[in-house]
């Protein structure tokens, strides 16, 4: 290759990578200043030409056609663009070399729809035809690998700005509260963030195992890939809501680009009604896996209420032993703290649900509500009160939980037990104080009631979940999740030997659910129970029947021939019975 082909190719590479950078204001701008510099005249690069800029620049083969103009026009609309001035200095050094004459590299189908307003846009469409059946699936070797596109290992593709491009606007699509040409209400942070999260893993598979070298959103329109996805989703064992949660987002995916101009395609009406058949089929042929108490005890994810009961128990008499006598530490401290979480999740109250408990902020926090969501200028969020010093009265309110906006905003709110008001009540005094100015957060910098570690409050719910396991099987439990006290609370309020307490409407409201949803999701005893239930009270119902009822008296007055207990056939209604047995099959195969 001689000397000029390779400056080219360093030229395109430069300029390419500056504009996906962000050192250029936008491609619309740069494009039109070119195209104003050379009166709107430009060639295309030859096939050698472009096999060159694959190779050294990385451009995506995909790429049909390269606009180019001069080096000398390249650093003029660079200057106009105001680009920092090592880039200019960098072109100027490229420039003044002999025989200079280089392009600029951009892809033409994504400047020429800038260059000028179009009346006919390009036209959109999904990969047809779309698949009849799933594709046989390998796991790869590497396959423990994480393969999630997430923020930092993307920072490597060139076309990454247009990956942010599309995530911008899918996220502006799916999250403004009026958005009139999308279905439905807006998603709110907790949705947004598990779609962006299905996106990425979706577009990591792509990057990986599929060898795409620019992934973008533009993937989402491929019916193969998709399927291709959950087939190695099948292989690797994950649960059908897993798979199902990330075609509800591709739905979503979809539906953003038919609002786009030249979405108006017939096949994003059938990519939607694939992916929905394609979720149902996945839903009947991956059931969810039958969880019972036994089988998590034996895979040591399961604790009985009676043993969790005295463990937290145990836990806050020994923090409040400690802290009167050894005084207030850093490690009596964060046991203190440890107990009032573990009470506050389970014991003597209700299990709340997980969001509310790690939003929950303290008495002293006057700021605004920090619930990223809320729109209520009077909100004050998610908060534990102090109602009176003497006697002590706590209060809580919850106006943000998971059925908010299904029951009209209604907040979940309660007096704290006396128990558990003291514990808090300490916890908050010097114990919370002493953590805060460890972590170097002197005064109430965190305003959540709990916090990790690092003096930061469980914003992810990851975070808490690790947290609560390793207390938990520091103090001699087994590394359940915290979710799963639902499961627990519930399986013994409904077994036959539940220990009298509240009312299960009552506490299912406190729950942030009904009563209703205890024997879909959460009663994993319902079925079997009741059965042996019905089963039980058969043999009461039939040893009624045999007291109430004696036996009538035989009649004497039948043949003789029939006493000894045979019942007699003769020949003719042997064969007409069969003949209609006969009959009876027809029938039942043509139906």
């Amino acid at each position: 290759m001689c000397d000029k082909r390779k400056r080219q190719c360093v030229c395109l590479r430069q300029v390419y990578k500056s504009c996906l950078d962000g050192l250029l204001p936008s491609y619309q701008a740069f494009y039109r200043v070119c195209s104003r510099l050379t009166k709107h005249q430009s060639t295309l690069l030859s096939g050698q030409d472009k096999q060159l800029l694959v190779a050294l620049a990385g451009m995506d083969v995909s790429v049909p056609h390269v606009a180019v103009v001069s080096l000398a026009v390249c650093c003029r609309a660079l200057k106009l663009c105001k680009v920092p001035a090592a880039v200019l200095h960098a072109f100027d050094d490229i420039r003044l070399q002999p025989a200079s004459q280089v392009v600029l590299g951009l892809p033409e189908h994504i400047l020429a729809p800038h260059a000028q307003p179009s009346p006919n846009p390009v036209q959109l469409q999904m990969t047809t035809p779309f698949p009849v059946t799933l594709p046989e699936c390998a796991l790869p070797a590497d396959f423990n690998k994480q393969h999630g596109l997430l923020a930092k290992p993307y920072k490597h593709l060139v076309h990454r700005a247009v990956l942010e491009q599309h995530m911008g606007e899918f996220k502006s699509f799916s999250t403004n509260p009026f958005q009139l040409n999308r279905k439905g209400i807006a998603h709110g942070s907790r949705t947004w963030q598990n779609s962006e999260k299905q996106v990425y893993l979706f577009l990591g598979y792509c990057h990986h195992y599929q060898q795409v070298s620019q992934p973008t959103l533009q993937l989402f329109l491929s019916s193969p890939l998709i399927a291709q996805y959950v087939s190695f989703h099948i292989a690797a064992g994950h649960s059908q809501l897993y798979i199902r949660n990330f075609l509800s987002c591709a739905r979503c995916v979809l539906r953003w680009w038919q609002s786009k101009p030249g979405g108006n395609h017939p096949s994003f009406v059938e990519g939607l009604e694939w992916l929905q058949t394609l979720g149902l089929q996945v839903a009947d042929q991956l059931p969810r896996p039958s969880k019972d108490p036994k089988g998590l005890a034996d895979a040591g994810k399961w604790m009985s209420a009676p043993r969790l009961v005295h463990l937290i128990h145990g836990a806050e008499l020994q923090s409040q032993d400690q802290m009167q006598q050894q005084g207030v530490t850093v490690e009596t401290s964060r046991d203190m703290h440890d107990a009032a979480l573990a009470a506050m999740t389970f014991s003597h109250l209700p299990p709340v649900r997980l969001s509310c408990i790690r939003s929950l902020v303290v008495p002293a926090y006057t700021g605004p509500c920090l619930h990223p969501d809320c729109k209520e200028p009077s909100c004050e969020g998610n908060r534990l009160s102090i109602t009176s010093e003497s006697p002590l009265l706590m209060h809580i309110q919850l106006p943000h939980h998971k059925n908010a906006r299904k029951w009209g905003k209604a907040v979940i709110e309660f007096d704290v037990p006396s128990d558990l008001a003291q514990l808090l009540h300490t916890y908050l005094g010097a114990p919370r104080k002493a953590l805060l100015e460890h972590h170097l957060l002197i005064g109430d910098t965190c305003p959540y009631v709990f916090m990790d570690m690092h003096g930061r409050g469980f914003v992810a719910a990851a975070v808490l979940t690790l947290y609560w396991q390793k207390w938990l099987v520091s103090r001699g439990g087994v590394p359940m999740n915290p979710s799963m006290c639902r499961q627990v609370f519930v399986d013994e309020r409904q077994s036959n030997s539940a220990t009298a307490g509240p009312s299960n409407q009552g506490v299912a409201m406190v729950m942030g659910h009904s009563v209703k949803q205890w024997d879909k999701w959460y009663d994993m005893q319902y079925h079997p129970r009741l059965a042996q239930n019905a089963v039980d009270g058969m043999q009461s119902w039939r040893a009624a029947i045999l007291q109430s009822h004696p036996p009538a008296a035989p009649d004497l007055t039948l043949s003789s021939a029939l006493h000894c207990g045979h019942v007699l056939v003769s020949d003719s209604e042997e064969s007409r019975y069969q003949s209609c047995c006969s009959d009876s099959d027809i029938d039942i195969d043509l139906d």
